[in-house]
């Protein structure tokens, strides 16, 4: 008997790319943001046992969320609506952080900013 891995292989899809979806696939990831736990919950959606780095499982999230947007456009059978706002949940989720992250990294004291995209900055208010 041999021991298969829990390891999934999805093709990463560029994280540039812009989401385009029913509005109450949507509204249900932004409701369930309240309930998102990153330690807890991301390593069990990836079925892993760690918890990445933030911003560094976008890309296998949105390569299996597109998986999951195909067979709901299809009518699959297989179609997991749970999962697929799970999904969606952790990939906002994801931004979120990474975008966290960035802005972290490259404050500078005395200088206020907020990161509106990658690579762009704009002053912050006071």
């Amino acid at each position: 008997m041999t021991a298969m891995p829990n390891i999934i292989a999805f093709r990463p899809l560029p994280v540039d790319q812009p989401l385009r979806r029913p509005s109450i696939l949507i509204r249900a990831a932004r409701a369930g943001q309240a309930g998102w736990r990153r330690s807890r919950d991301l390593p069990r959606l990836l079925r892993s046992d760690t918890c990445p780095r933030p911003g560094s499982a976008l890309p296998r999230l949105r390569a299996e969320e597109a998986q999951m947007d195909v067979a709901r456009k299809e009518g699959d059978a297989g179609y997991d609506l749970q999962r697929h706002v799970l999904l969606m949940i952790a990939i906002l989720a994801e931004m979120r952080a990474a975008v966290a992250e960035t802005s972290a990294a490259v404050a500078i004291p005395g200088i206020r900013a907020a990161i509106s995209a990658r690579g762009t900055a704009i002053p912050a208010r006071p």
